[in-house]
């Protein structure tokens, strides 16, 4: 379930380059197992932490039957090396030796009544397949969704923490749209996640920011190398990009529920380093109203430095 990378991140609603990251603390955490809740009602921070951090020792004491469980059946992820289903991350998970793990900055955000999202950090001592696994620390993403009864992990996400020097200073290009002038009203979002993702990609290509912020929650959060970031950090960011000649395909969705769902995808941005990044983008419906409330990126490794996941794949 949990991959270390060795890139920086490639992101999809903000450039990570001078924006200021959200402060991420006042997180708490629990050292209860967690293993067997089972309720109707909403989860506590505390017992999904407590989750977590059990998946995380059922890949230290090797108990892939433990680890499966955790996991819903139709459970994604995104990597430096591609998307992966619940299969393919118990495969490769059966490659790493975990030794030691630390945590830090736990926050646990409401996606609805039947759905959260944990962030955190980690720092590790691992190898995979006998090579050393870099220490970190980790930006790490989870979401958790109720299935009969019982909050099981459906989603997956980790970025290396890094500090990304700004761009190079862009060529002089036509100034982008703004409130200044009228403009049409952006298109409206729905249950179609894809359709809806395609949309804020849209609005990237066209340089077209009222448009992005139109389709972002005013609580958004993006987790990006080098930190977190509100919806005015995310603005900004994607301010200072060019993604005019931006590629996406490979799409797939994991539904939630019927207020709320996963897409993950593949990016392609000619002239960035890496050119390519898989990319997750959680979207809701509040009161009627579709939009992206989590977003996170991961840059494509090469084959000689793309690391593997240490907990979920």
């Amino acid at each position: 379930m949990k991959r270390f990378l060795a890139f920086v991140s490639f992101l999809l609603f903000a450039a990570a380059c001078t924006n200021q990251p959200m402060d991420n603390k006042n997180m708490t955490s629990n050292a209860n197992t967690g293993k067997e809740m089972k309720s109707t009602a909403g989860p506590s921070e505390a017992d999904i932490e407590a989750k977590e951090k059990a998946s995380w020792d059922d890949i230290k004491k090797k108990d892939w039957d433990a680890f499966g469980k955790i996991l819903t059946s139709d459970y994604l992820e995104a990597l430096d090396d591609g998307i992966h289903d619940k299969a393919g991350t118990i495969e490769a998970v059966k490659n790493l030796e975990l030794s030691d793990v630390t945590y830090s900055d736990w926050k646990m955000t409401t996606i609805d009544k039947d759905a959260v999202i944990l962030t955190y950090t980690t720092n590790v001592k691992a190898t995979y397949k006998g090579q050393p696994v870099p220490p970190g620390p980790y930006h790490e993403a989870s979401a958790y969704v109720n299935r009969n009864g019982e909050w099981l992990s459906i989603y997956y996400q980790e970025t290396l923490a890094k500090t990304i020097p700004p761009p190079p200073s862009p060529m002089k290009s036509p100034p982008a749209k703004t409130a200044a002038s009228p403009m049409a009203k952006p298109a409206e979002t729905g249950p179609d996640a894809v359709a809806n993702e395609k949309l804020v990609w849209d609005a990237l290509k066209a340089k077209n920011y009222d448009a992005f912020a139109f389709y972002l929650a005013s609580d958004s959060v993006e987790i990006e190398a080098d930190g977190v970031y509100d919806k005015a950090g995310s603005l900004k960011g994607v301010s200072m990009m060019d993604f005019s000649k931006a590629e996406t395909s490979n799409w797939k969705v994991v539904k939630f529920d019927n207020d709320a769902s996963v897409v993950l995808y593949e990016v392609r941005v000619p002239g960035m380093n890496p050119e390519k990044g898989y990319h997750s983008t959680i979207w809701v419906n509040r009161g009627g109203k579709w939009q992206a409330l989590f977003h996170m990126g991961t840059p494509a490794a090469t084959p000689a430095t793309a690391k593997p996941e240490t907990k979920k794949m």
